[in-house]
């Protein structure tokens, strides 16, 4: 694809173009009105191939000049029609029919096309996906009081589209990748449901068949409001509350609000009786049973859960007690109003699996599986012996540790005093020796890759307090110095680094004292680092928690001086007066 920049060229060449037109030797020669030139209007592809991959990308564009439509044979002299512009799309070469012609104002002298946009115009205009069709463009020109003027003359793009399908919106992460998990419209009305294992704060985008993209609507205080404006002041990614769990979600853009109701728990009762496992990443729930005989078992599924949406906001005190009950439909389990009565299948006696598979929007399923399918727990600490041997005289030991913060990238963080001799290694489990990540080839004592009982330590830093971040999905590791200075951000409302903490006397302690003016409606965090918007803690209760939910103590307490005291490496705040 040509690079869309060298539209700006193509616009200093017609400019120029326009500007060489002959004026008449004499003031008082008659005066005509020209119209475009065959060169005043340019496209930058001459065949594109959609698909949802490049739905978010700039596909196509088209660039005409400034009163280009309608200029004079006199360029010292002015015209005083106002010219409006409109791009006509059609997959008729002379757009004889009024009905097949596609057309939008332009208010600028050019226009980016995304696939999306674009692939949505081809199926307005009846175009069959899949195969290549010419479409044809062109630009009509309104002079004065709606009197269509001349038209540009006719490009032709070779266009094959793709099937637009608005029954499945497809969640994006954070930085607009394609999760691969979907939420389902069966009756392609606007209104997505489905369930998602989702981390506490996790946030996303939905993206629609057509390409429109929603995410919150960036607005501070309004959570659970949409917004699918292509600002990214005006849209923002939504995000689910702190809690970590099983979320029966609803993306209604016709109201543009959606909804996240959690299920803490889901109890199986009848010929089971069990309280059921989540298994996040694959969005089941699992219970182990017995079976002294092959036999046809009929279970009720049930749970109360907790509601948010627009009134409640992500306010965990304000959520709402709403039951969630399951029932059979065919092969398949559906939300009802009661419990039904679900069968499952046993072929012999022996140990089982009940799956409740919610993975799948619009096929949710309730199996028995032979053996036992319980997911494995996550790791919630990873310990670090070597990290203080240079303070300790040499011992190694399970003192301090990472605590898990990510559970989708199974990412580790905490705030150490490092003083180590021989360097150290990642340890998944308190007084395990064997079990540990080393240094790859090619590690630093800064920054490097990560390798299962391999023979290298990694290498111990200068002596210092470091930020220590681990992924065992990257398998990577990375040190960051902390200064003599943290900083807090977002007291009343204000985002810089302009309010320092001191580091004290005690290692990975900082004091200093605060303003609070009013509440912050997003409450106030601890940053690490001068200028760097990622490594923060925020936490509540007096427990700080890395990436945690934001500091709301502002909230509570009335205008005025306060000494705030954070303590990084144990984790912990103060606020006093």
């Amino acid at each position: 694809m040509k690079a869309i920049n060298n539209i700006y060229k193509i616009f200093s060449w017609l400019l120029l173009s326009l500007m060489l037109m002959t004026a008449c030797e004499n003031d008082g020669d008659t005066m005509y009105l020209s119209s475009i030139e065959g060169s005043d209007f340019v496209v930058t592809e001459s065949n594109v191939k959609l698909s949802k991959e490049t739905s978010t990308a700039i596909v196509l564009s088209l660039a005409w000049t400034k009163n280009s439509f309608l200029s004079t044979s006199n360029p010292s002299m002015g015209t005083t029609a106002t010219v409006s512009y409109y791009i006509q799309i059609s997959t008729d070469a002379d757009f004889k029919y009024r009905s097949d012609i596609y057309e939008e104002s332009a208010n600028d002298f050019s226009k980016a096309y995304t696939g999306a946009e674009l692939n949505t115009i081809a199926k307005t205009l009846g175009i069959e996906p899949g195969n290549e069709t010419p479409v044809y463009f062109r630009i009509r020109s309104v002079t004065g009081a709606n009197m269509d003027g001349p038209y540009s003359k006719v490009e032709t793009v070779n266009i094959t589209s793709y099937l637009i399908d608005m029954s499945v919106g497809h969640v994006l992460d954070a930085d607009k990748v394609d999760t691969g998990v979907t939420l389902y419209s069966p009756d392609t009305d606007g209104i997505y449901r489905g369930f998602m294992g989702a981390s506490g704060w996790y946030n996303y985008y939905l993206l629609e068949g057509d390409g429109t993209l929603w995410g919150n609507d960036g607005v501070s205080g309004t959570a659970f409001l949409m917004s699918s404006e292509n600002d990214s002041d005006k849209r923002w990614n939504f995000w689910f509350p702190g809690i970590t769990g099983c979320y029966y979600t609803e993306v209604n853009t016709n109201t543009k609000q959606w909804s996240a109701l959690l299920l803490p728990s889901l109890t199986v009762s009848g010929d089971i009786n069990a309280e059921m496992t989540f298994d996040r990443p694959n969005v089941k729930w699992t219970a182990v049973f017995n079976a002294t005989k092959a036999t046809t078992l009929t279970v009720k599924l049930n749970t109360v859960g907790k509601q948010y949406d627009y009134s409640t906001g992500t306010d965990d005190a304000a959520a709402k007690d709403s039951p969630v009950t399951f029932a059979p439909d065919g092969q398949n389990i559906v939300l009802a109003s009661q419990a039904g009565g679900i069968t499952v299948t046993v072929p012999e006696a022996g140990t089982y699996t009940l799956v409740v598979d919610l993975s799948k929007p619009g096929a949710w399923t309730c199996t028995a599986v032979s053996g036992s399918e319980e997911p494995e727990p996550v790791i919630q600490y990873l310990y670090l012996p070597g990290i203080d041997d240079g303070i300790t005289g040499g011992d190694w030991n399970f003192n301090h540790y990472m605590k898990l913060y990510n559970e989708d990238e199974l990412s580790y963080a905490g705030v150490f005093n490092v003083n180590s001799k021989w360097g150290y290694s990642i340890n998944i489990e308190k007084d395990n020796w064997d079990d540990k990540y080393t240094m790859a080839e090619g590690g630093t004592a800064y920054a490097g890759s990560l390798e299962f009982k391999g023979q290298n330590n990694i290498p111990a830093p200068t002596a210092g307090l470091y930020l220590i971040e681990t992924s065992l999905v990257q398998f990577t590791y990375s040190l960051t110095s902390i200064g003599n200075q943290v900083y807090v951000l977002g007291l009343h409302d204000v985002w810089d680094f302009n309010t320092p903490l001191t580091a004290t006397a005690t290692a990975g302690v900082y004091e200093g004292p605060i303003t609070i003016n009013s509440a912050s409606p997003w409450g106030f965090v601890i940053h690490l680092v001068n200028g760097d918007w990622d490594r923060k803690f925020g936490g509540s209760d007096g427990k700080l928690y890395y990436r945690g939910e934001n500091i709301k103590d502002d909230a509570s307490l009335a205008p005025g001086t306060y000494q705030l005291k954070v303590d990084i490496i144990n984790e912990t705040y103060s606020i006093t007066q």
